[in-house]
Protein backbone atom coordinates (compact mmCIF):
# COMPACT_ATOMS: atom_id res chain seq x y z
CA UNK A 1 0.00 0.00 0.00
CA UNK A 2 1.81 3.02 -1.19
CA UNK A 3 1.86 6.40 1.28
CA UNK A 4 1.05 9.88 0.30
CA UNK A 5 4.24 10.99 1.87
CA UNK A 6 6.80 8.16 -0.45
CA UNK A 7 6.64 5.11 1.94
CA UNK A 8 4.82 1.98 2.10
CA UNK A 9 2.79 -0.71 4.37
CA UNK A 10 2.40 -4.61 3.27
CA UNK A 11 -0.98 -5.84 4.30
CA UNK A 12 -1.22 -9.67 4.82
CA UNK A 13 -4.25 -11.26 4.29
CA UNK A 14 -5.45 -14.47 5.10
CA UNK A 15 -7.18 -16.84 3.33
CA UNK A 16 -9.92 -19.17 4.40
CA UNK A 17 -9.36 -22.32 6.09
CA UNK A 18 -8.01 -25.05 4.40
CA UNK A 19 -7.78 -22.67 1.14
CA UNK A 20 -11.30 -21.58 0.92
CA UNK A 21 -11.80 -18.49 0.13
CA UNK A 22 -14.47 -16.67 2.39
CA UNK A 23 -17.16 -14.64 0.93
CA UNK A 24 -17.34 -10.47 0.26
CA UNK A 25 -19.67 -10.37 3.04
CA UNK A 26 -17.59 -12.04 5.89
CA UNK A 27 -16.71 -9.57 8.87
CA UNK A 28 -13.31 -8.40 8.63
CA UNK A 29 -10.69 -7.99 11.21
CA UNK A 30 -7.23 -6.21 11.15
CA UNK A 31 -4.56 -7.03 13.33
CA UNK A 32 -1.67 -5.29 14.75
CA UNK A 33 1.85 -6.67 15.78
CA UNK A 34 3.55 -5.58 18.92
CA UNK A 35 7.39 -4.22 18.95
CA UNK A 36 9.91 -5.51 16.01
CA UNK A 37 6.52 -7.98 15.74
CA UNK A 38 5.15 -8.80 12.28
CA UNK A 39 1.55 -9.44 10.62
CA UNK A 40 3.22 -13.18 10.48
CA UNK A 41 4.18 -13.28 14.26
CA UNK A 42 3.22 -16.62 16.41
CA UNK A 43 0.66 -14.99 17.98
CA UNK A 44 -0.75 -13.37 15.21
CA UNK A 45 -1.04 -16.74 13.72
CA UNK A 46 -3.20 -18.29 16.25
CA UNK A 47 -5.62 -15.51 15.96
CA UNK A 48 -5.49 -16.19 12.32
CA UNK A 49 -7.12 -19.73 12.80
CA UNK A 50 -9.34 -19.13 15.71
CA UNK A 51 -10.66 -16.19 12.98
CA UNK A 52 -10.71 -17.99 9.96
CA UNK A 53 -12.31 -21.30 11.67
CA UNK A 54 -15.47 -18.66 12.36
CA UNK A 55 -15.70 -17.44 9.07
CA UNK A 56 -14.04 -14.32 9.06
CA UNK A 57 -11.61 -12.38 7.08
CA UNK A 58 -8.71 -11.31 9.01
CA UNK A 59 -6.04 -9.07 7.47
CA UNK A 60 -2.64 -8.29 9.22
CA UNK A 61 -0.45 -4.63 8.79
CA UNK A 62 2.97 -4.64 9.26
CA UNK A 63 3.65 -1.33 10.53
CA UNK A 64 6.46 0.46 8.55
CA UNK A 65 9.79 -1.52 8.20
CA UNK A 66 8.24 -4.72 9.73
CA UNK A 67 7.30 -7.22 7.00
CA UNK A 68 10.84 -8.07 5.97
CA UNK A 69 11.64 -4.84 4.00
CA UNK A 70 12.77 -2.04 5.31
CA UNK A 71 10.99 1.03 4.81
CA UNK A 72 12.21 4.20 2.54
CA UNK A 73 12.28 6.74 4.92
CA UNK A 74 14.03 7.73 7.90
CA UNK A 75 10.89 7.48 10.13
CA UNK A 76 9.17 4.23 11.25
CA UNK A 77 6.51 2.99 13.89
CA UNK A 78 5.91 4.10 17.33
CA UNK A 79 3.52 3.46 19.84
CA UNK A 80 1.71 6.51 19.33
CA UNK A 81 1.46 6.46 15.47
CA UNK A 82 -2.07 6.18 14.46
CA UNK A 83 -1.84 8.13 11.20
CA UNK A 84 -1.18 4.63 9.11
CA UNK A 85 -3.66 2.75 11.27
CA UNK A 86 -6.50 5.68 9.77
CA UNK A 87 -5.27 5.39 6.25
CA UNK A 88 -5.38 1.92 6.71
CA UNK A 89 -8.67 1.59 8.19
CA UNK A 90 -10.23 4.47 5.65
CA UNK A 91 -8.74 2.05 2.59
CA UNK A 92 -10.49 -0.87 3.82
CA UNK A 93 -13.90 0.94 4.03
CA UNK A 94 -13.73 2.33 0.83
CA UNK A 95 -12.84 -0.87 -0.53
CA UNK A 96 -15.19 -3.50 1.87
CA UNK A 97 -18.22 -0.12 2.34
CA UNK A 98 -20.56 -3.06 3.64
CA UNK A 99 -18.60 -5.04 5.85
CA UNK A 100 -18.38 -4.47 9.71
CA UNK A 101 -14.68 -4.55 10.88
CA UNK A 102 -12.81 -5.42 13.69
CA UNK A 103 -9.48 -4.82 15.07
CA UNK A 104 -7.01 -6.79 17.78
CA UNK A 105 -3.78 -5.24 18.94
CA UNK A 106 -1.13 -7.23 20.91
CA UNK A 107 1.37 -5.18 23.08
CA UNK A 108 2.25 -1.79 21.15
CA UNK A 109 0.08 -2.33 18.39
CA UNK A 110 -2.58 -2.31 21.68
CA UNK A 111 -1.87 0.79 22.11
CA UNK A 112 -1.89 1.96 18.88
CA UNK A 113 -5.79 0.76 18.28
CA UNK A 114 -6.78 2.01 21.86
CA UNK A 115 -5.33 5.35 20.88
CA UNK A 116 -6.60 5.83 18.11
CA UNK A 117 -10.41 4.96 19.07
CA UNK A 118 -9.85 7.09 21.69
CA UNK A 119 -9.14 10.21 19.79
CA UNK A 120 -12.06 9.69 17.13
CA UNK A 121 -14.51 8.55 19.97
CA UNK A 122 -17.72 8.70 17.73
CA UNK A 123 -16.66 10.46 14.73
CA UNK A 124 -16.54 7.33 12.27
CA UNK A 125 -13.28 6.04 13.44
CA UNK A 126 -14.28 3.16 10.81
CA UNK A 127 -14.17 -0.19 13.36
CA UNK A 128 -16.86 -1.42 15.12
CA UNK A 129 -15.71 -3.87 17.91
CA UNK A 130 -11.84 -3.28 18.82
CA UNK A 131 -9.87 -6.36 21.13
CA UNK A 132 -6.18 -4.93 22.95
CA UNK A 133 -4.38 -7.82 24.75
CA UNK A 134 -1.25 -6.81 26.92
CA UNK A 135 -0.83 -3.17 26.19
CA UNK A 136 2.04 -1.27 28.19
CA UNK A 137 -1.19 1.63 29.37
CA UNK A 138 1.41 3.29 30.48
CA UNK A 139 4.60 3.72 28.26
CA UNK A 140 7.02 5.89 31.17
CA UNK A 141 6.18 3.41 33.92
CA UNK A 142 6.74 -0.21 31.65
CA UNK A 143 10.04 1.44 30.71
CA UNK A 144 11.25 1.56 33.53
CA UNK A 145 9.53 -1.22 34.71
CA UNK A 146 11.64 -3.38 32.45
CA UNK A 147 14.58 -2.94 34.04
CA UNK A 148 14.04 -4.99 36.67
CA UNK A 149 15.08 -8.62 37.13
CA UNK A 150 14.08 -11.02 34.40
CA UNK A 151 12.08 -8.41 32.46
CA UNK A 152 15.78 -7.62 31.44
CA UNK A 153 15.75 -10.06 28.92
CA UNK A 154 12.86 -9.07 27.27
CA UNK A 155 13.96 -5.94 26.52
CA UNK A 156 17.78 -6.66 25.60
CA UNK A 157 16.27 -8.49 23.20
CA UNK A 158 13.99 -5.65 21.33
CA UNK A 159 16.44 -3.29 21.69
CA UNK A 160 18.92 -5.28 19.83
CA UNK A 161 16.24 -6.17 17.16
CA UNK A 162 15.74 -2.43 17.51
CA UNK A 163 19.34 -1.60 16.27
CA UNK A 164 19.90 -3.68 14.10
CA UNK A 165 17.04 -2.16 11.96
CA UNK A 166 19.23 1.05 12.33
CA UNK A 167 22.11 0.10 11.08
CA UNK A 168 20.23 -1.79 8.06
CA UNK A 169 18.58 2.26 7.19
CA UNK A 170 22.16 3.87 8.32
CA UNK A 171 22.26 5.47 4.95
CA UNK A 172 19.14 7.27 5.43
CA UNK A 173 19.02 7.83 9.29
CA UNK A 174 22.41 9.19 9.38
CA UNK A 175 21.13 12.61 8.70
CA UNK A 176 18.23 12.15 10.86
CA UNK A 177 19.89 11.08 14.32
CA UNK A 178 23.29 10.15 15.92
CA UNK A 179 24.17 7.08 15.01
CA UNK A 180 27.15 6.66 17.04
CA UNK A 181 24.66 7.33 20.34
CA UNK A 182 21.52 4.89 18.87
CA UNK A 183 24.21 1.89 18.39
CA UNK A 184 25.21 2.23 22.21
CA UNK A 185 21.97 2.84 23.79
CA UNK A 186 20.34 -0.37 25.62
CA UNK A 187 17.61 0.52 27.23
CA UNK A 188 13.87 1.57 25.53
CA UNK A 189 14.00 5.00 27.17
CA UNK A 190 18.07 5.24 25.61
CA UNK A 191 16.51 4.43 22.37
CA UNK A 192 13.49 6.51 22.19
CA UNK A 193 15.44 9.11 23.28
CA UNK A 194 18.20 8.74 20.52
CA UNK A 195 15.74 7.84 17.88
CA UNK A 196 11.92 8.03 18.20
CA UNK A 197 12.31 11.99 19.61
CA UNK A 198 14.46 13.87 16.71
CA UNK A 199 12.55 11.96 14.20
CA UNK A 200 9.20 12.30 15.21
CA UNK A 201 9.46 15.64 16.69
CA UNK A 202 8.93 14.99 20.28
CA UNK A 203 10.31 17.35 23.20
CA UNK A 204 12.03 14.35 24.75
CA UNK A 205 11.01 10.67 25.53
CA UNK A 206 8.98 11.78 29.00
CA UNK A 207 6.83 13.76 25.93
CA UNK A 208 6.71 10.77 23.56
CA UNK A 209 5.53 8.82 26.41
CA UNK A 210 3.33 11.83 28.07
CA UNK A 211 1.33 12.00 25.16
CA UNK A 212 1.14 8.74 23.88
CA UNK A 213 0.47 6.17 26.25
CA UNK A 214 -3.48 4.55 25.66
CA UNK A 215 -4.23 5.15 29.41
CA UNK A 216 -5.81 8.54 28.80
CA UNK A 217 -7.37 8.05 25.69
CA UNK A 218 -9.58 4.83 27.62
CA UNK A 219 -12.28 7.08 28.43
CA UNK A 220 -13.47 8.81 25.33
CA UNK A 221 -13.98 4.62 23.76
CA UNK A 222 -16.94 4.10 22.08
CA UNK A 223 -16.82 1.22 20.15
CA UNK A 224 -17.45 -2.14 22.19
CA UNK A 225 -13.68 -3.29 23.10
CA UNK A 226 -12.43 -5.87 25.06
CA UNK A 227 -8.73 -5.57 27.35
CA UNK A 228 -7.17 -8.68 27.91
CA UNK A 229 -3.99 -8.43 30.55
CA UNK A 230 -2.07 -10.22 33.15
CA UNK A 231 -0.81 -8.63 36.14
CA UNK A 232 2.22 -10.63 36.43
CA UNK A 233 2.60 -8.74 32.68
CA UNK A 234 7.03 -8.14 32.88
CA UNK A 235 6.31 -4.93 30.65
CA UNK A 236 3.87 -3.07 33.25
CA UNK A 237 3.76 -2.64 36.61
CA UNK A 238 0.16 -4.09 37.82
CA UNK A 239 -0.68 -0.70 39.87
CA UNK A 240 -0.89 1.14 36.70
CA UNK A 241 -3.47 -1.46 34.91
CA UNK A 242 -6.14 1.16 34.43
CA UNK A 243 -9.08 -0.30 36.77
CA UNK A 244 -10.62 2.88 37.41
CA UNK A 245 -11.23 4.78 33.61
CA UNK A 246 -11.95 0.86 32.99
CA UNK A 247 -14.62 0.96 35.17
CA UNK A 248 -16.66 4.01 34.16
CA UNK A 249 -16.69 3.74 30.58
CA UNK A 250 -19.31 1.03 29.68
CA UNK A 251 -18.13 0.44 26.21
CA UNK A 252 -14.82 -1.29 27.57
CA UNK A 253 -15.10 -4.79 28.97
CA UNK A 254 -11.88 -6.19 30.86
CA UNK A 255 -10.55 -9.74 31.42
CA UNK A 256 -8.13 -8.66 33.79
CA UNK A 257 -6.11 -11.98 35.09
CA UNK A 258 -3.81 -12.50 37.73
CA UNK A 259 -0.94 -14.75 35.38
CA UNK A 260 -0.50 -14.84 31.60
CA UNK A 261 2.81 -12.81 31.43
CA UNK A 262 3.00 -10.80 28.06
CA UNK A 263 0.86 -12.31 24.95
CA UNK A 264 1.34 -15.48 26.82
CA UNK A 265 -2.65 -16.72 28.08
CA UNK A 266 -2.08 -20.28 27.74
CA UNK A 267 -3.91 -23.09 29.31
CA UNK A 268 -4.44 -26.74 28.73
CA UNK A 269 -1.52 -29.47 28.46
CA UNK A 270 1.59 -29.08 27.14
CA UNK A 271 1.46 -31.30 24.36
CA UNK A 272 -2.39 -29.58 23.63
CA UNK A 273 -1.87 -26.05 24.42
CA UNK A 274 -4.46 -23.49 24.59
CA UNK A 275 -3.64 -20.32 23.50
CA UNK A 276 -6.46 -18.45 25.51
CA UNK A 277 -5.96 -14.98 24.90
CA UNK A 278 -6.40 -15.48 21.06
CA UNK A 279 -9.27 -17.91 21.17
CA UNK A 280 -11.16 -14.92 23.91
CA UNK A 281 -10.16 -12.11 21.17
CA UNK A 282 -12.05 -14.89 18.43
CA UNK A 283 -15.17 -15.18 21.25
CA UNK A 284 -15.85 -11.48 21.63
CA UNK A 285 -15.57 -10.51 18.11
CA UNK A 286 -17.88 -13.11 16.65
CA UNK A 287 -19.89 -12.33 19.88
CA UNK A 288 -20.03 -8.29 18.62
CA UNK A 289 -19.51 -8.59 14.79
CA UNK A 290 -21.99 -11.66 14.05
CA UNK A 291 -24.89 -9.84 15.30
CA UNK A 292 -23.93 -6.56 13.20
CA UNK A 293 -23.32 -8.26 9.89
CA UNK A 294 -26.88 -9.38 9.68
CA UNK A 295 -29.14 -7.82 7.25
Amino acid sequence: MELTDGDFLDLDWVSGRDGHELGDDSPLVLLLHGLEGSANSGYARQLYGELTARRFQAVGLNFRGCSGEPNRLPRAYHSGETGDLAHVVRVLRERCPERVIGAVGFSLGGNVLLKYLGERGQRGQGIDTAVAISVPFDLSAGADYVERGFSKTYRALLVRKLKRKVRIKAHIMSGEIDLARTLAVRTFREFDSAVIVPIHGFEDAEDYYRSTSSAQFLGSIRVPTLLIHASDDPFLPPECIPKRVTQRNPHIHTEFTRSGGHVGFVSGAPWAPVFWGERRAAEFLTERLRGASQP
